[in-house]
This record gives structure tokens, C-alpha cells and sequence, in this order.
């Protein structure tokens, strides 16, 4: 039986994806720690979605396991493991578009606390989650879309209601995939800023490729090459790494 240490909130054992002969993730092994801030990068194609899969169950893996606590999920489905505290950010473009963005949160606090189908609810516990909500988007500097619609919104702000929604599950672990993706480099830095703010009980584990957000933000970063852990390290032993500047740092600083 697999030991796990006390202080991990995730770790994958010899994690691996493959389709065919299509290698897309191979043996990794990672442990994240209660309140991380932990970075993946690595070149297109390095498997650093692939991974985030494995980790939410959007997809099975070849082989190798995944630890929640003390916990193997690697059987569970992606709801369990967000019943147990795992959140990727939701897609709200498809799901919420036509909602405010009170509305939005309101709801996934709802099927949190199992109360979506209660629209009957006494007021006083309407007032509640609504209270929840407002107390979540004042923390996101959110508080003034309240009453917007979400499409109206920049796109900053969407993602930035995405991260609500996410945060609306009260996660321990969170799951951000280019959370800066598409965004002007001036409201990516603002979405950061806000990220950098989240209570230290939650742990985020995040893929960018922005290198600039990476070292000024993450703790820790993992580089994926080729489907492999390269290396792991701090932003300064990562910065350092001829191996990292070869393969990807002198790449993106040239892209």
C-alpha cells in the first residue's frame, strides 16, 4: 500500500497517458503541497493539458495513480473529485453567458450546497447565498459586475467569473488552464493580482505561458517536455536551469 505524506494535498505516482503509440504523458510523478502556487510549463505540445486531465478525471490514465489527501481518486469521476475539493475553472461562456454575474455565482454555490432545484427556498436562505456571493465577488474585485451581464463583460472579467464559479465549490485544490490566455497583457496582470490574493487554503496548480506572470506569481514550477518532468525547482533554480533555457526559456523569450 502507497505511504502518503500528511503535508501533500495531491501527488501523481508514475502518472501516464497514452493513445496508441502516442505517448502524452509519460511516468510523471509530482507532489503539491497545501497552498501552493505551482506552475506547469513546458513547449506546445509538452502534454501540460493532458496532465490537468489525468488530474480532473477528464481523462483515464494509461497507467499510474492520483492522490487527493490520503486518497487514490484515480477511479473517481470528475464530479466526486470536485465534491472532494478539486475545481477546474468552468467554461462560462457556453454555461452562464446569458446570466448576471451574481446570478452565475448564486447558482454554483446552489449546487454546492444541493440546493439548485429549491428555487422555493425561504428568503432568508435565498439572502444567504446571495450574501456568499457577493462576499466571493468583492474578494475577486467583482463586486461592481454584480449586476452585468456576463457576456457584456471584457474578457478579463470573464475569466476572473470563472474563477468565481470555481471558487464558488470552496475547492482545496485549484486547477487554472492559461488563465491569462487571450487576455491584453495589462488586465492579465490585474487577473493575477487578484489570483495572488486567494486564501492560502486553497492550492493552485496553473498552466501560462506568459513567463513573466510565471516568475513573478508561482512558488514553484514543473517543466514538461515531450510528455516528461525535465525539471522542478523554484522560479531562481528554474531561471538557472541550462537544460530549461535550451528547451523552452530562449524559445518563449523569442516567440
Amino acid at each position: 500500500m502507497s505511504s502518503h505524506p500528511a503535508d501533500t494535498t495531491l501527488r501523481t505516482e508514475a502518472l501516464s497517458k497514452r493513445w496508441g503509440s502516442f505517448v502524452a504523458n509519460s511516468d510523471i510523478s509530482l507532489t503539491f503541497t497545501p497552498g501552493a502556487r505551482h506552475a506547469l510549463i513546458g513547449p506546445n505540445g509538452a502534454g501540460k493539458t493532458t496532465f490537468i486531465n489525468l488530474l480532473t478525471g477528464g481523462f483515464a490514465p494509461s497507467s499510474g495513480k492520483v492522490w487527493f489527501g490520503g486518497e487514490d481518486i484515480t477511479a473517481l469521476a470528475q464530479h466526486e473529485r470536485v465534491k472532494r475539493g478539486m475545481t477546474r475553472t468552468f467554461q462560462i461562456n457556453t454555461l452562464f453567458a446569458g446570466l448576471t454575474v451574481l446570478e452565475s455565482v448564486v447558482l454554483a454555490i446552489q449546487e454546492r450546497r444541493g440546493l439548485q432545484y429549491k428555487w422555493y427556498q425561504t428568503v432568508a436562505r435565498q439572502t444567504d447565498v446571495v450574501d456568499e456571493a457577493m462576499a466571493l465577488l468583492a474578494s475577486l474585485k467583482l463586486a461592481q459586475e454584480a449586476n452585468s451581464i456576463t457576456r457584456s463583460l471584457a474578457y478579463g472579467k470573464q475569466r476572473l467569473v470563472e474563477i468565481a464559479l470555481a471558487l464558488a465549490t470552496q475547492p482545496k485544490v485549484l486547477l487554472l488552464d492559461e488563465p491569462a490566455a487571450g487576455i491584453p497583457s495589462a488586465e492579465s496582470r490585474e487577473l493575477f493580482e487578484v489570483i495572488a490574493q486567494l486564501p492560502r487554503e486553497v492550492t493552485i496548480v496553473f498552466i501560462e505561458h506568459d513567463m513573466g506572470l510565471v516568475f513573478r506569481f508561482a512558488e514553484r514550477i514543473t517543466v514538461l517536455v515531450g510528455g516528461k518532468v525535465l525539471v522542478e525547482g523554484t522560479p531562481a533554480e528554474i531561471a538557472a536551469d541550462q537544460r530549461v533555457k535550451e528547451v523552452y526559456l530562449g524559445e518563449a523569450e523569442h516567440a
